[in-house]
């Protein structure tokens, strides 16, 4: 449940990788098939842990408790499109690139961008954003309506069904609905103020309050130019103040992005990691100087060895040259430098699909071991300094990779940068960030076979939580609780948030059978 097996923590409290296998997996075809499978487990009081892709990151697929596990990978139609309401109907086999892939030529696009190639309701549940955040939101506004079997079988559709037809204007009939007849489909709706939020309750839930086995989406229009450039600042400090000022100006990001590197030792503007940002929308994300280069060397290409953003445009083709500019009087200012703005979708996804293989990069930085990736967020005005004093525990904990490493593991002296192709005989722990709404990554490589090193890692990530809740943050802004957070959670929240929760799951799964042991 936990994308490369560092989580989730197991008793001992350290990050050993725990896998924890159901008693029985079964692969419904359609929402009845799940309900009649439901039913049956509720009646006998077996648990049960919904399961789409699999790339969450805090072991929320893990069976604790053994049950049954229910696969809906293969409920995977899009079963309403509806190009005049924005919006789309998907079951939860339908994953983002998927339904990005059907709606090519539409001009239309579903933004929401995890980085892996997640479910779409499986993002729903976690309450997934990513890079695009900043402009477009999480997945929590962009979901309309779920239709969700509860714990005993029964359905329910949070949004309840809509009020208003789809009807063709100036027309006699209903709308075509992607290339079927929507006869007796209803539109979502965008505003409504009856009653309980019932879908924000359900996005975010992990699993633990019902099986979410159809999503109404909110789609967004493509832009009609992007321009995408990476810039290199002397400091993490000079980056952030960067996306601030970029965010402050209404320049339309819509990404901003980069991702910390391993851990070097961080004085006020020296070595601190670069960030990287998109424009309009998404998040700016933080690369320091060692994550940059192992980016780098893991995509074959030349990025500046220094804090760098990762800045994306989107906007008309008339506007986007005054957006640019704007941008680049900004980047200057903060002593950024070495922009190169790419307008070709080649180009642009050349320089993406480099951030996404971050993960794939830091492993790389120690062969043969296992990562766990853990996030926090913090108000802009703080992330500065949550960035530096993070940094310097990496550093002060011994997980920064960069102990007695040199060229292909041949040495090197301490706290050298790794600039060069080399690898670490250390624990690395590179970051990743998406500056322009707080959050950010640590990506803690380590060897799960060493108790020692476990342990650091399990304490570090302690620290980090506790560090964002005391900037008046939050322990996870993507990932969720799953099982690593839930000592957090109460610290975060309080007693009494913990119980009004604890009240609902009894309401709604008053046996505990849906993914037990989560969250609560």
């Amino acid at each position: 449940g936990s994308r490369g097996g560092g989580g989730p923590w197991g008793s001992s409290a350290t990050p050993s990788p725990r896998c924890a296998p159901p008693d029985a997996v079964v692969w419904p075809q359609s929402v009845g098939q799940v309900q009649e499978l439901a039913a049956l487990c509720y009646g006998r009081r077996v648990p049960m842990v919904p399961f789409g892709t699999g790339t969450g990151l805090e072991g929320g697929v893990n069976a604790v408790q053994g049950g049954v596990c229910f696969d809906l990978s293969h409920m995977d139609a899009i079963t309403e499109l509806s190009l005049e309401d924005f919006s789309v109907v998907v079951e939860p086999g339908v994953t983002r690139k998927a339904l990005n892939s059907h709606l090519r030529g539409t001009g239309l696009w579903f933004p929401v961008d995890p980085g892996a190639d997640a479910s779409l309701c499986g993002m729903a549940a976690t309450g997934a954003s990513g890079t695009n955040a900043v402009r477009y939101g999480t997945m929590r506004p962009n979901v309309l309506n779920l239709r969700v079997v509860l714990p005993d079988g029964r359905l329910l559709h949070t949004a309840g069904p809509g009020r208003q037809a789809r009807w063709v204007p100036g027309g006699t009939g209903l709308c075509q609905v992607g290339t079927t007849q929507a006869t007796g489909s209803l539109a979502p709706r965008r505003k409504r103020a009856a009653g309980y939020d019932l879908t924000s309750l359900f996005v975010g839930s992990e699993g633990t309050l019902g099986f979410l086995t159809q999503a109404t989406l909110r789609l967004h229009p493509l832009p009609e130019a992007t321009a995408v450039t990476t810039a290199a600042f002397p400091s993490v400090r000079a980056a952030v103040a960067c996306t601030v000022q970029v965010l402050q100006a209404a320049v339309p990001v819509a990404r901003i992005g980069g991702c910390p590197a391993v851990g070097l030792v961080v004085e006020p503007g020296i070595g601190e990691p670069a960030a990287g940002l998109n424009a309009r929308s998404s998040c700016p994300e933080f690369l320091d100087e060692v994550m940059a280069g192992a980016c780098g060397r893991f995509s074959k290409m030349e990025l500046p060895v220094a804090a760098t953003l990762l800045l994306e445009l989107h906007g008309s083709r008339h506007g986007l040259a005054e957006q640019q500019r704007q941008a680049e009087e900004i980047v200057q200012l903060n002593g950024g430098s070495g922009l190169a703005w790419a307008e070709e979708p080649e180009e642009r996804g050349r320089l993406w699909a480099m951030r996404h293989s971050a993960w794939y990069a830091a492993l790389a930085l120690r062969p043969g071991c296992q990562g766990y990736s853990t996030d926090v967020c913090v108000p802009i005005s703080r992330l500065p300094d949550v960035v530096v004093e993070t940094k310097q525990d990496l550093q002060d904990s011994g997980l920064t990779g960069q102990r007695g490493c040199g060229p292909l593991g041949q040495g090197g002296s301490v706290g050298e940068p790794l600039s060069s192709p080399r690898l670490t005989h250390s624990p690395a722990g590179p970051m990743v960030g998406h500056v322009g709404d707080g959050n950010f990554h640590c990506l803690l490589i380590f060897d799960t076979q060493d108790p020692a090193e476990t342990q650091r890692v399990h304490a570090f990530a302690q620290r980090l939580g506790r560090r964002a809740l005391a900037a008046g943050g939050t322990c996870t802004g993507e990932h969720g609780v799953g099982l690593g957070k839930r000592a957090l959670l109460l610290e975060e929240l309080g007693q009494e948030g913990l119980d009004a929760m604890r009240s609902i799951k009894a309401a709604l799964d008053p046996h505990n059978l849906m993914n037990p042991g989560k969250v609560l």
